[in-house]
This record gives C-alpha cells, structure tokens and sequence, in this order.
C-alpha cells in the first residue's frame, strides 16, 4: 500500500498538470517588424499595452483653404472605445485634440510623426508621439502610440459641394491602438 503522503503528492502534481494544461497560452506581444520604416516605433521602447478601438469619426463638408468654390470633407474628430484583447473596455479615444484616456482617468495627447496608407476605404498606419499624460495611471509614461490594422474611417464618398457646406456625416472604423513606453 503506498504512503499517505506519496499518494496525496501524486495528487497534487497530477492536479497541477491539469490546471496549467488548461491555461490559454500567452499571446506574444504585437510585433512592428512587417511594418514600413517610417510608422516604427524607435528602438529603446517597448508594447506597454494593446487596444483595439472601435467607433466612428465624423467629417464635415468645408470649402477648400485657398480653393474658392471648391469643397471637400474634412476630418472632425473621433469617437471610439478603447478595448483589450479580450474585448473588455479599457479607454475611450476622442478629439479634437486627438485624446486617449484610460478608464482610470489618466489620459494622453499626441502629435503625428507620419502616416502611411494601408488600403483603400480605410484610414492610414499612423505613429504619433505622446506629449505627458494628464494625471498618473496606465497612459503615465506613453511615449509613442501605432494606429495599425485599420478598417474604415475614410471620408465619405458622398458628394460636397456648396449646397450642403457645413454638413457632418459620421463613418464607422475600427484599428489597433498600440502604447509604447521607453525602456
């Protein structure tokens, strides 16, 4: 007959086994490496979190700068939840000023270094470099932000013109919002 502590060490170890084989394995953190040189977050800076927004933005019909009667849509703002990868909300991204603010009330603005095209009907890759955050929390130390994996967002195809100047109209998207802090 084995010894009491033999068998309940056995236990143990098969019960481990199980709880560990029924753990989902860990995503590996987002990778820039298939993305152009000029939307890369510098070297010295590490995935300090990932979202994915999901929402709208709204653009307004306006003449043209320097372009009498000409007209065209121009971008007003965007309105989008900020979720993890599990779909949980973690923040809210809002402009004007381009705005990302955590649930816990610290939050960020940013200025764009550049953008590149990422397909037809959706708006543009996009690296921006965060000015301080605003109160302490998850956005403290964000240095640089991608805009990556975007789905729609691009002016409407409507037409604009004189006769409806001043009009909004409101496109859905969706992309990836992913935070860098120095290392």
């Amino acid at each position: 007959m084995p010894h009491p502590f033999t068998a309940f060490a056995s236990l143990l170890a098969v019960s481990l086994l199980a709880a560990c084989g029924s753990m989902s394995p860990m995503k590996p953190m987002y990778s820039q490496a298939g993305l152009p040189a000029a939307v890369q977050v510098p070297a010295g800076h590490r995935v300090a979190m990932e979202t994915v927004g999901v929402g709208e933005i709204t653009y307004q019909c306006s003449p043209k700068k320097d372009m009498a009667g000409q007209f065209e849509w121009v971008f007003v703002g965007p309105d989008a939840r900020l979720n993890d990868r599990g779909g949980k909300q973690v923040g809210k991204y809002y402009g004007p000023p381009a705005t990302w603010e955590s649930m816990d009330g610290s939050k960020i603005t940013a200025t764009q270094l550049a953008v590149v095209p990422n397909g037809t009907g959706n708006i543009p890759t996009q690296l921006v470099k965060a000015n301080p955050a605003m109160g302490s929390g998850a956005m403290s130390g964000v240095s640089y932000i991608q805009r990556v994996d975007t789905r729609g967002g691009v002016a409407p195809a409507m037409a604009c013109a004189a006769g409806n100047a001043g009009a909004r109209q409101v496109v859905q998207y969706q992309a990836d919002y992913i935070f860098y802090k120095a290392m």
